[in-house]
């Protein structure tokens, strides 16, 4: 990265950096006692963000043509998120709605979003089976399970590293990449656990290792791209996903993970950011 100029800690960045994620600048701040540093990511982008800078310390309007409409939108804390990152912002409306119904309704909720048709016959638990998914034309629940929570953590954990990343990859990307990677992933990590002979699964964890896994590879790979993720938190994450596939994980109450959407969402999310990091560097 080329470092670019260094800020005063009491500066107020916040237009900047929208600004600069508006105008697909790739770029990161650090900060230290001295203040904060700006770094960009592709030099060709130099004369573009010096423009913007200008135009910043003059204290004009930075937002590019067409962001009006959303500027508006941004005014309300509540509606932020949606003009920052639409697709990702509706993701975790969508899975705070959903856990907010099974507190409601219950079991009802959970077998409305199971990949395959549930249902009690005779006191007992009766499955369906995927070909039943398909025939009925039920297709929505090859990805719906991934809006099952089972509990505040699990809800939290997973809401909080899908805004962590996929608003990176949105505002660098765009809403159809976030979009496609989140079907494409959600999809894969649900069939992947089915595989093994489960039914009654849940989360966005598939998710997640997909978004970890594509920002890692574009980062790495193609680093004028502006995407930027720390390497500790790849050895984290990676690490979770290893320590919850072991038996140590049951014995201190992590049992029940879906390991294998984990596994099957982080594959989903390198292939992908292997084929863009491809192209980025290419172009």
């Amino acid at each position: 990265m080329l470092k670019v100029l260094m800020l005063p800690r009491d500066t107020d960045t916040r237009a900047l950096r929208q600004a600069l994620w508006a105008h697909r600048i790739g770029h990161r701040f650090t900060e230290d006692e001295d203040g904060y540093t700006l770094w960009l990511a592709d030099p060709a982008q130099f004369d573009e963000l010096t423009r913007l800078l200008e135009r910043w310390q003059r204290g004009e309007a930075l937002m590019p043509a067409g962001h009006a409409a959303r500027s508006r939108l941004s005014a309300s804390p509540l509606t932020r998120p949606f003009a920052l990152a639409p697709v990702t912002a509706s993701l975790l409306a969508v899975c705070l709605l959903v856990f907010a119904l099974m507190g409601l309704l219950g079991d009802i909720v959970v077998a409305m979003l199971t990949i395959v048709p549930v249902a009690v016959a005779g006191g007992s638990l009766s499955l369906g089976t995927l070909a039943d998914t398909l025939g009925s034309g039920q297709l929505w629940r090859l990805f719906s399970p991934a809006l099952l929570h089972f509990g505040w953590m699990h809800l939290i954990f997973n809401l909080l590293w899908v805004w962590y990343f996929g608003r990176q990859v949105e505002a660098l990307r765009g809403a159809g990449v976030m979009l496609s990677l989140t079907l494409i992933s959600a999809i894969a990590g649900n069939l992947a656990q089915y595989a093994t002979g489960t039914v009654l699964f849940g989360g966005m964890s598939g998710v997640v290792y997909a978004l970890l896994g594509y920002v890692w590879l574009m980062s790495r790979w193609a680093p004028h791209s502006g995407f930027f993720v720390p390497q500790m938190l790849v050895v984290f994450m990676l690490g979770w996903m290893v320590f919850t596939m072991t038996d140590l994980a049951g014995l201190v109450g992590f049992g029940n993970v879906a390991n294998e959407a984990h596994l099957g969402g982080l594959v989903v999310g390198l292939v992908l950011g292997w084929y863009d990091a491809r192209r980025a560097r290419r172009a």
